[in-house]
């Protein structure tokens, strides 16, 4: 008997307490804190986190011309972290450009949800390591934080994108979608989580995402 750990809450599973192996977990079975699926938990002291690989010269060959979709994606982020830095002007300015760029977004002809958790998975693996990596050469303390939250709010979207593989949209009828406006978490329930798994803000910094006719 032993524990496992949510990589993007912190969640603890006891074996010993709980009286059923980990192992033995239905395959549908999800974090009861943030909602991650059985495959987001780790053996307590594994840190889980993949190695790099040669990420950085792999940057230099992969260097391209942003989408709409992607610019879009980081003026938002950008937006927010001026919200945090209470730099009110600047982030209007971005969240502006934010709308502009969701409004040129094309429908891609190929994509879906596998081929979106192929990015993700790279990311996890590739980018983020290579990150922190240097992150940790230059001493950077907010890159590396940063990286804290996004390896854990990448980590549950990579989580929900193989839940509707598994289960299609049933996962998600007659329940709701939150969005924390401040790391991006995504949450799955009836209500907003009292504090945030990720960034720990209370419920009402939430979003509801409403879905689409």
């Amino acid at each position: 008997m032993g524990k496992w750990v949510c990589k993007i809450c912190g969640y603890v599973y006891d074996e010993t307490k709980e009286k059923t192996p980990f192992e033995d977990l239905p395959d549908s079975w999800t974090c009861p804190l943030c909602g991650a699926d059985k495959g987001s938990f780790v053996p307590e002291g594994e840190k889980g986190k993949p190695k790099a690989h040669e990420f950085h010269s792999a940057i230099t060959e992969d260097i391209r011309e942003l989408t709409a979709g992607e610019l879009s994606a980081l003026c938002s982020n950008l937006a927010r972290g001026c919200e945090k830095q209470y730099k009110g002007e600047e982030s209007e300015l971005f969240k502006e450009l934010a709308d502009f760029f969701a409004e040129a977004v094309q429908d891609i002809p190929d994509g879906d949800t596998s081929k979106l958790a192929e990015l993700i998975q790279r990311d996890m693996e590739e980018g983020y390591p290579a990150l922190h990596s240097s992150a940790e050469e230059e001493a950077d303390r907010g890159t590396q934080r940063i990286c804290v939250w996004g390896e854990k709010v990448t980590g549950m979207l990579y989580s929900l994108l193989k839940r509707r593989e598994k289960e299609g949209d049933k996962f998600i009828e007659n329940t709701q979608v939150w969005v924390c406006t401040v790391c991006g978490f995504i949450y799955i329930g009836d209500k907003a989580p009292e504090l945030c798994p990720v960034c720990k803000v209370p419920a009402w910094k939430f979003e509801k995402i409403e879905g689409r006719n």
